[in-house]
């Protein structure tokens, strides 16, 4: 009596009864879908480059220090007239880009193409250095040479490798004897 036998009403109801389950899962899959999406957008968004922002300046401070010690080391005791290139370890990248060390007024500082990640380090050299010059670039070996200079031993931050870095051009017009590795 409460079956209904044939008609287009009864293949109807088990139609909709065979979808059901298909689109609950389809939902499901879509929420979650859009909760990983939501959760991916807000930590790329926000979170993840504060933090890598955050990394980057520690690494590019801890190169720089290491950079200062090495650049601070290459300068012999006493008024030895040594000629020398020491290399200087430097990450390729911070934060993934590439970046400078350069010289200015005894201090070394790091460009970053990013504003959060840089830094200065004040040189502690002696005082018959009569100066502090030079580029570092990451991308490069980089090297301290120690010259001969008109009024004491130079000092200079140089790439390539160390017959280039030893052999350029002196800045304060001196002239540079070859440096050893």
């Amino acid at each position: 009596m409460g079956r209904r036998r044939g008609g287009m009403r009864g293949r109807a109801d088990a139609a909709d009864r065979a979808l059901s389950p298909v689109v609950g899962k389809g939902l499901e899959v879509g929420i979650a879908v859009l909760f990983v999406a939501l959760l991916t957008t807000t930590l790329y968004g926000g979170v993840v480059p504060d933090y890598r922002t955050a990394a980057g300046a520690e690494v590019g401070e801890r190169a720089l220090v290491g950079a200062a010690e090495r650049v601070e080391g290459a300068v012999p005791a006493g008024s030895v007239g040594v000629e020398r290139a020491v290399t200087v370890p430097l990450p390729d990248t911070i934060r993934g880009d590439p970046y400078r060390v350069r010289a200015a007024n005894e201090t070394l500082v790091l460009d970053h193409p990013n504003a959060g990640i840089g830094g200065r380090v004040r040189l502690a050299v002696p005082s018959r250095v009569s100066n502090v010059t030079g580029t570092w670039t990451s991308s490069d070996r980089s090297w301290v040479v120690v010259g001969r200079g008109a009024r004491g031993p130079r000092v200079r931050l140089a790439n390539g490798n160390w017959t280039e870095a030893a052999n350029e051009t002196p800045t304060d017009g001196a002239t540079e004897v070859e440096a050893t590795p």
